[in-house]
């Protein structure tokens, strides 16, 4: 036989299918187990699934599909790690956690979510493939790792797992490598990024790659794609779309120009279907615009006026105006709605009224919002919103922004300026003129030319760019307005010209009337000229803004002659500053034939965007200072005014620090180490910053010296590089004058902060402050370390310690966080400088985020620097390891000490007095987790050491406790922080276990035993090992495995250390019984089994302990019992904890015989307890809280049993509320009558505790009970229990009339007592059915299992209805078909088998009720409430079948059930304690039918008497299928049966059941005569033949019986009839009249029926009538039932009580009306004839009709007779036999009519 080879190289794989295995040696898998494979043999392999380590076992080759797999070998155990990239293992478990809650969506029908996971999953399995593929570059590779990332995260959080937290690279970070304070501010990064991204999902517009760009780059940019223009303009036309803001009403951005041909497709035939443009430079302040629109000008090209026609030649090549359209982006622009390029806008053109109106404002009026009548004329675009700089935007969106996409650039700089970003734009707006008409009789239609020329006046060819996405021109054209004398242009341009032609180029503006006429328009000459020069005299650039130009006038060769006006002022203001300076200007003879234009006027506006190009004359002569030396000092001094858009050209230190330029850092460090190399400029440098910060000392204005402070990072590496330059060229000399200098300065900068911080003097204090740490690092490699430790120390001393905290705080943060604070030496001033202060402000509460800010600083760098002294320590061996340790740990940890003993207990303190809710607790807890972090035991040792006095060492242990054990019940940090977490829980170990040992040694002796200190460690011990997150057994296998990997399972390690701590204490541990039961409970009720066998042996030395003393353990056990309770109905505990329980306390109590017993009786005790709790929790936490009742009902009768009062009432209370939320009212007013009936009438206080809705205000028992009866009143009432009801307000009655004499609230309860006296005669109460139900098999919960229930059914509820409510707690349960009890292997089986049939209630014999006048609505409520006997019978044939009457062998098995407690009662149900059955032969089988037939005749008769107005038809039915032989048969087949002389011969035993059989059928024939008359009443026309048919078949039937079986006569009938009310319940006791012999002589008188006048009383007579006919009612017979699955068993005959209730009066039957509602029951006959046609007839009047030949008529026989008869058991008591002719029959009655004429009249 081949054996097991262990496997090499195939260790690791993973399922592809489903296998589950066909025998128990096979391990089933499920797609996608990782499994680790130990053996192979013959295509199986052998392992454990990953999933699942503990379970072995084997599985085919062909199912795994194998991995690469490192094995790491750890003893004989072998672990494997996947040789997959770490990504790869992160995306591949992150898949395996979302798989499994992405199934539970499923089944839960999130649909929403579910479809979100499953796009998450396919996404990030598609990366997966992308990084396996090992195909992606490097950056793509890094840019596809913050992609995954960033989904996992999103993902974790939204379907609530925990936060990964990781570096800045995406790697997870290690809770052994990182602090605390770097994992804390990692948690606090990762979450804000999730919320921002989970806020950005939200909205749809945002994409993936663009929310990175957006939320790294500071750029926006808008993405513009016209998808067509649709407008009918006939000619050429240029679009201009730029973005407009109508808040300072002027364009943000340069135009983006269209050409459109006339064809209406772009000139450009390329550009069709390509038409992008990307606006870019758009930064945070233009998102914060209220207002931005994107705004397109409509320009046509062609004649002057549209409706001209080519009749005549006219004018061509006119930019005329068209329209303008506008559409408000800001919402777009700001992320509030939609963002997609594949979403189309439409922008309708609204088109001018008038050819006068200017372009710019019609765009201020459709800003308005006024809607227009656009016919469909408009632009079609597509809008995005872009995030980042331009290179990233092409990087990120390829297919939006290519080539071809024109960039469309912003009016002015950027937000942030970057390095490499070179411009020399000048755009110029042609802003507004006015021109006279001159000699023209109307206005000029004027155009303006712009071009640009050189000194000489030639043009300049190709620098005007009218547009982005336009070639650039010679000359520009302005739109012509026609007969405008105000002209109103704003077109803007860019002039670009080389930054080397700038000094010498000026624009020239020419001005020509345009002609409609094309002949005219070629003899306009300029009228007028106008330039500006691009430089100014000084040199500088032209300023921004708007320029009022000069026009000349004049001969056309003088105004394009440059020589001619080149030298003439440009502008007004030029002309009036000659002027005001006295210098005559006029035109001078050599320029001739030129003037100035008075009349007309002419305004541009010009922007300068250059790098290059500056308009400061300062900084241009700093630029310039080797031509003029001597204005160095002025220009210097003139540079510090000068604006930081013009600075940067020149990379000028002191603006590198704005925001705006930060970008230029780098350029200038370049710039400081590659270029700069004055070598004695630290000399003058520091001495100008010495004097400064020594005028400012002195109180003399600061200015200068603030801006100073600006640049002074950049100025002192200046200075540094400047020394360094020097020593290297001079071989490091005047080093010691070097550093006295730089001593100097620091020394001045002390002096400034010790002087009185008053005005200038604190503002230069906060400038040093918060610009001093920027320079240290540099100063640090040229300065003695020691010597600038002290000076920093006395710079902060110096301060006053009241003053500019806050800068202080942030100025030590920033040295903190430098260089300097690595080295030891300055480390060690700046923290006794520091600590000092920390202390002070955390202890008063002030400047706190500055503080905690601080101190993380430093427990971080501390950190680190610990890490990095030992990883160097491990580097080193032997004689250097030592001096490693003795030199560099060493002075790490002694800095831990500082902070640990000035600021650990203050941090401590302060965490505790902070609230619960404030947004600095977290911080505060995570720098303690860092100090204890950094605290190794010789701290530990020496912290305890520091405290001087006991009492001091007790507070600080006492304060920790408490605290800790606060934290770890109201974590500070959110749930899904598990790394925080576990790290603060690993913290808080390690310092328990150390605090531990102190109490030991210091808290334990007899006079030194603190009780509170120790029961606070025990509760913060148990606190901890029992806090959410370390029970593992709640997480997934991935989760759990990863925190047994990194921290263990903690509550083992606390767990020894709870029970070492509790045998430490010895005989003290009397001490801490009862009040340790609680926490060692719960302790024990973890769900880890090591951890329960080593804890649980703590409960009986617990015993052992007050046994001891007490010679009982009573307080154990009572707290026992009380923890117990909560424990479990918490959720703790399962059916191992009570095994382990048992068998260890059992096992403990076989070595102390004194305890054995007791012991024993306690085990039992606990575990039955256990065994009802589980059992409770089970079904609590079901859906379905019917089966809870029974549990609650189990616990609160146990609680019962063991006289545990207050345990009992608060399950009482929970079954009420049970009850009250299904509206079970009656059950649960007899849950609290249990209540009730524990208080005392008595003004005794209460001692149980208060439960439910009574107010604390009960304090007395008469108070409560008093209130208690009062809700049960109100429960009884819904219900429809009033007669219960009625018991309790006669015993409140009684207490308000004798005991307390409140009459008024004795007048209430006698009120609402009446009105239920009132509700049982008036309103309906259907009685219920009760069914018994058995549940048979293991499958069965403990209260449930083998057991039978009688249940009480809800109103109207049918079987069907109460089964599937019965089945839906368990929907796998079989139902039995049979009735009869199920055998053996039905009730062994595992399975769940449930059978179900209706019972009958047996009604208890009332004798309070026997011989008196009862309404039937009072009696009818006895017959199914109160009920403990229940009853089913089952027929069964015995002997060969006659086929003709099935009656003769029809045998009756009936089974009597017995409940625990009557029904209805504290429960819906109750379990059966005894069952009985017994067999009834055929022949009492028939006496019952007989029975229940004739109650049902009475029943229906008192019904209709009582109410005149009920339908017919169930009387109808009732009574033809017993008068009407063709139906069933009537009792002739009993006749047979049992009546003739073979049978009596046969059952001679039977005589006397035989005559009580006949009785009964005699008996009938007085009951139909009356049902009869009633129907002949209430008969309707068309069924008065149906009618008919029955009163001939009943007079025969009549005339058969009475000569057979003897007459019977009911007399109170004929006194009903003759409105006589007479009411009596025969009962044994009445006087029964002897029976006549059949022989008597005596004639029976003879019966005549007369028909009834009906009276019409008055309306409330005829209610009273009623009432008192109501109560007067005669019940005679048994209720009638309806009809049901089984038959009712009968009384013993002795028992018997049949009573004849009639309720009628003549008049109320003779005017009854036939309303006929719908029945409510089925009341066809239970006899074999019980079964008859329906209908709805009126009332009968007439004499019944005699048969055609009477029979011989028989003695007239009592009407007690029928009473008497039925309470013997035997025959009658004299007379003859009745003797049974069975060939004396009834005539055929007439033949009925057609089926079809009878369903008719039916």
């Amino acid at each position: 036989m081949a054996l097991w080879l262990p496997t090499k190289k195939e260790k690791y794989g993973v399922a592809l299918w489903n296998f589950s295995g066909t025998n128990e040696h096979h391990l089933p898998l499920q797609i996608g187990d990782t499994v680790h494979i130990l053996q192979a043999l013959e295509g199986w392999y052998r392992g454990y699934s990953l999933r699942n380590r503990a379970t072995w076992g084997t599985f085919p080759v062909a199912l795994i599909h194998l991995k690469g797999a490192h094995v790491k070998q750890k003893g004989a155990e072998e672990n494997i790690v996947s040789a997959e990239m770490p990504m790869v293992q992160e995306i591949t478990t992150t898949l395996r956690e979302w798989a499994t809650i992405w199934k539970q969506l499923y089944v839960m029908g999130q649909k929403e979510r579910y479809g979100q996971v499953r796009r998450m999953m396919c996404e990030l399995m598609e990366r997966r493939s992308q990084l396996l593929s090992g195909t992606l570059p490097k950056d793509e590779l890094l840019e596809l790792k913050k992609e995954v990332t960033s989904k996992i995260d999103y993902g974790n959080k939204i379907l609530e797992l925990d936060l990964v937290v990781r570096d800045e690279n995406g790697n997870i970070l290690d809770p052994d490598r990182t602090s605390v304070i770097s994992l804390f501010q990692a948690h606090k990064q990762a979450t804000s990024m999730i919320s921002e991204r989970i806020q950005e999902e939200m909205c749809s517009q945002y994409s993936e790659l663009g929310c990175n760009a957006r939320l790294a780059s500071p750029s926006h940019n808008l993405y513009l794609c016209v998808r067509n223009f649709v407008c009918n303009i006939g000619e050429e036309a240029q679009l201009f779309t730029a973005l407009y803001d109508p808040g300072q009403q002027k364009m943000i951005s340069e135009n983006y120009l269209i050409r459109w041909a006339s064809t209406g497709v772009p000139q450009d035939i390329e550009l069709l279907n390509n038409l992008k443009a990307i606006f870019t430079d758009l930064g945070s302040m233009d998102l914060k615009r209220e207002r931005l629109f994107l705004v397109c000008q409509i320009v046509r090209v062609g004649r002057m006026d549209l409706k001209e026609t080519y009749t005549r030649k006219l004018s061509t090549g006119l930019r005329r105006p068209f329209g303008v359209s506008v559409m408000d982006i800001t919402d777009i622009v700001k992320g509030k709605c939609e963002s997609d390029e594949d979403k189309q806008y439409f922008i309708p053109v609204h088109l001018v009224a008038a050819e006068n109106d200017f372009l710019h404002n019609m765009i201020k009026k459709a800003v308005e919002g006024k809607e227009i009548s656009h016919k469909g004329q408009g632009f079609w675009v597509s809008l995005k919103m872009l995030w980042g700089d331009l290179n990233q935007v092409r990087k990120d969106h390829p297919h939006l922004v290519d080539r071809s996409t024109v960039v469309v650039r912003k009016l002015g700089f950027p937000e942030i300026i970057m390095p490499g970003d070179i411009r020399s734009d000048i755009y110029l707006t042609l802003v507004q003129g006015e021109f006279d008409k001159g000699n023209k009789k109307t206005q000029k239609n004027v155009e303006v030319t712009v071009c640009v020329c050189d000194e000489t006046g030639n043009m300049m060819q190709n620098v005007i760019f009218p547009g982005a996405g336009d070639k650039p021109s010679s000359e520009y054209r302005s739109v012509v307005y026609y007969q405008q004398r105000q002209q109103r242009w704003m077109e803007t341009m860019k002039i670009a010209v080389p930054i080397e032609d700038v000094h010498r180029t000026h624009l020239r503006f020419t001005f020509r009337h345009r002609s409609s006429s094309d002949s005219k328009d070629k003899n306009e000459r300029i009228f007028s000229m106008a330039f500006v020069k691009l430089m100014r005299p000084d040199g500088t650039t032209l300023h921004d803004g708007e320029h009022d130009l000069i026009l000349y006038k004049g001969d056309i060769r003088k105004l394009e002659d440059a020589s001619s006006y080149l030298n003439l002022p440009f502008t007004r203001s030029l002309l009036e500053s000659k002027t005001l300076s006295g210098s005559s200007f006029r035109v001078s003879g050599g320029m001739a034939g030129m003037g100035i234009s008075s009349r007309d006027s002419f305004q541009i506006s010009t922007l300068v965007c250059s790098t290059k190009l500056t308009q400061n004359v300062d900084l241009l002569g700093l630029l310039k200072w080797r031509s003029k030396p001597n204005l160095l000092a002025g220009n210097l001094q003139k540079l510090m005014k000068v604006d930081g858009g013009e600075v940067i050209k020149v990379f000028i230190v002191g603006l590198i620090a704005d925001r705006k330029f930060h970008h230029f850092n780098a350029v200038l460090e370049a710039y400081i180490q590659q270029h700069f190399s004055a070598t004695l400029a630290y000399k003058k440098l520091i001495s100008v910053l010495t004097q400064y910060v020594d005028s400012a000392r002195r109180g003399e204005p600061c200015d200068a010296l603030l801006r100073t402070f600006k640049a002074l990072e950049y100025i002192f590496k200046f200075i540094v590089r400047s020394r360094h330059l020097f020593a290297q060229l001079y071989e490091g000399k005047e080093k010691e004058e070097f550093q006295a200098s730089l001593q100097q300065f620091f020394l001045t900068v002390n002096q400034l902060m010790k002087s009185t911080p008053e005005g200038t003097i604190m503002v230069s204090q906060g400038a040093a402050l918060k610009y001093l740490p920027s320079i240290l690092e540099d100063v640090f490699q040229i300065f003695d370390s020691s010597v600038l430790g002290c000076l920093l120390q006395d710079f902060f001393e110096n301060l006053s310690p009241l003053h500019l905290l806050k800068q202080k705080l942030q100025s030590l943060t920033d040295i903190v966080n430098s260089k300097i604070f690595q080295s030891y030496v300055c480390r060690e001033m700046l923290l006794h400088t520091t600590i000092p202060i920390l202390r002070e402000l955390i202890e008063k509460g002030e400047e706190e985020e500055a503080c905690i800010e601080l101190l993380s600083s430093i427990l971080e760098v501390l950190y680190k620097a610990q890490k990095r002294a030992e990883e160097r320590l491990t580097r080193r061996s032997g004689e250097e390891r030592q001096h490693r340790e003795d030199s560099e740990l060493r002075k790490v940890k002694g800095h831990v000490q500082m902070i640990m003993e000035q600021l650990l207990r203050t941090v401590i303190r302060r965490v505790i007095v902070l609230d619960q809710e404030h947004d600095l607790r977290s911080h505060y807890v995570a720098c303690m987790a860092a100090i204890l972090n950094q605290m190794d035991e010789a701290h530990y040792s020496s912290y305890i050491q520091a405290f001087s006095a006991r009492p001091d060492l007790m507070d600080f242990l006492m304060e920790t406790f408490i605290l800790f054990k606060d934290l770890i019940g109201k974590t500070v940090y959110p749930s899904d922080w598990m790394v925080m977490n576990m790290v603060q829980n690993r913290e808080f170990l390690r310092a328990i276990n150390q605090f531990a040992d102190i109490l030991t040694q210091m808290f334990l002796s007899s006079s030194s035993l603190e009780l509170q200190l120790w029961n606070n460690y025990f509760h913060l011990a148990v606190a901890f090992l029992t806090q959410d997150s370390l029970q593992l057994e709640n997480f997934s296998q991935a989760k759990r495995t990863t925190i047994l990997a990194k921290y263990g399972d903690m509550r083992a390690t606390i767990g020894a250390a709870i029970r070492d701590m509790w045998y430490n204490l010895g005989h003290h541990k009397i001490q801490f019984i009862p009040g340790m039961v609680g926490p060692i409970l719960e302790m024990t009720l973890v769900p880890e089994l090591e951890l329960r066998k080593s804890t649980i042996p703590i409960f009986f030395d617990m015993m052992l302990c007050e046994y001891q003393l007490t010679k009982t353990f009573g307080m154990f056990e009572d707290e026992i019992l009380h923890k117990l309770d909560s424990e479990v109905e918490g959720g703790r505990g399962d059916e191992q904890y009570k095994q382990l329980f048992q068998s260890i306390l059992l096992s403990c109590c076989r070595n102390h015989p004194e305890l054995a017993k007791p012991s024993e009786n306690f085990v039992a005790l606990v575990t039955g307890l256990l065994e009802r709790l589980l059992d409770y929790r089970t079904v609590m936490n079901d859906e379905n809280k019917t089966y809870s009742m029974s549990c609650t009902v189990n616990l609160l009768n146990f609680y019962k049993e063991i006289d545990r009062r207050a345990m009992y009432i608060r399950y009482l209370y929970k079954l009420k509320d049970l009850h009250v939320s299904y509206e079970n009212y009656t059950e649960a007013a007899y849950t609290l009558l249990l209540h009730a009936r524990l208080l005392k009438w008595s003004d005794e206080p209460n001692t149980a505790p208060m439960q439910g809705s009574h107010s604390q205000s009960l304090h007395t028992q008469r108070q409560l009970k008093e209130a208690l009866y009062n809700q049960i009143i109100h429960y009884f009432d819904q219900g429809k229990m009033w007669e219960e009801a009625i018991h309790i307000c006669k015993e409140l009655a009684e207490q308000y009339e004798s005991e307390v004499f409140e009459y008024e609230m004795l007048s209430d309860i006698l009120q609402r007592e009446a009105k239920f006296y009132e509700n049982i005669l008036k309103v309906l109460r259907p009685n219920p059915d009760y069914f018994a139900v058995g549940y048979y098999g293991q499958g069965f919960p403990t209260f449930l299992r083998n057991k039978v229930f009688i249940y009480r059914g809800k109103e109207y509820e049918r079987r069907e209805d109460f089964e599937m409510r019965l089945l839906t707690p368990f929907p796998y349960a079989e139902k039995l078909q049979t009735t009869s009890p199920p055998e053996q292997d039905v009730t062994d089986s595992p399975g769940q088998y449930i059978q179900c049939f209706t019972v009958q209630p047996v009604e208890e014999a009332r004798d309070r009720f026997r011989g008196r006048n009862v309404p039937e609505q009072i009696v009818n409520f006895y017959k199914a409430n109160n009920i403990q006997h229940f009853s089913y019978s089952r027929p069964f044939r015995k002997g060969p079948k006659d086929p003709d009457n099935e009656f003769a062998t029809m045998w009756i098995e009936r089974t009597t059930f017995v409940t625990a407690y009557p029904l209805p009662g504290i429960l819906r149900w109750f379990m059966v304690t005894a069952t009985t059955r017994t067999i009834i032969s055929p022949l009492e089988n028939a006496i019952e039918t007989m029975k229940k037939t004739n109650e049902k005749i009475l029943t229906e008769i008192n019904r209709h008497h009582s109410e005149p107005s009920l339908p017919v038809n169930p009387l109808s039915m009732l009574l033809n299928g017993i008068v009407d032989p063709a139906v069933m048969g009537g009792f002739a087949k009993y006749e047979t049966a049992f009546f003739q002389e073979v049978y009596l011969t046969e059952h001679p035993e039977d005589r006397a059941s035989i005559e009580k059989l006949q009785d009964l059928i005699a008996w009938q024939i007085p009951l139909l005569a009356e049902g009869i008359r009633i129907h002949g009443r209430k008969v309707t026309e068309d069924l008065r033949p149906f009618h008919e048919r029955m009163e001939q078949c009943f007079v025969q039937l009549r005339a058969k019986v009475e000569s057979q079986y003897g007459l019977r006569e009911l007399p109170f009938l004929e006194e009903r009839r003759r409105g006589r009310s007479h009411s009596k319940v025969w009962g044994p006791e009445t006087e029964q009249p002897s029976r006549p012999h059949r022989d008597s002589t005596e004639p029976p008188p003879s019966r005549k029926l007369e028909p009834c006048a009906p009276e019409h009383p008055p309306e409330a007579e005829e209610r009273k009538s009623a009432r008192r006919e109501n109560r007067g009612s005669t019940f005679f017979g048994y209720r009638r039932q309806e009809q049901r699955q089984s038959i009712l068993e009968t009384p013993e005959p002795k028992e018997e009580k049949w009573r004849l209730s009639w309720n009628v009066t003549e008049s109320c039957l003779a005017g009854a009306e036939g309303k006929q509602p719908p029945p409510q029951r089925d009341a066809s006959a239970a006899s074999p004839s019980a079964t008859g046609a329906a209908g709805s007839p009126r009332g009968f009047a007439g004499q019944v009709k005699s048969a055609s030949k009477a029979p011989p008529l028989p003695r007239k026989i009592s009407s007690s007779v029928y009473e008497a008869f039925m309470e013997q058991s035997t025959g009658p008591n004299s007379g003859k036999q009745l003797t049974v002719d069975g060939s004396k029959g009834l005539k055929s009655p007439p033949p009925p009519p057609p089926k079809s004429k009878r369903m008719t009249q039916i």
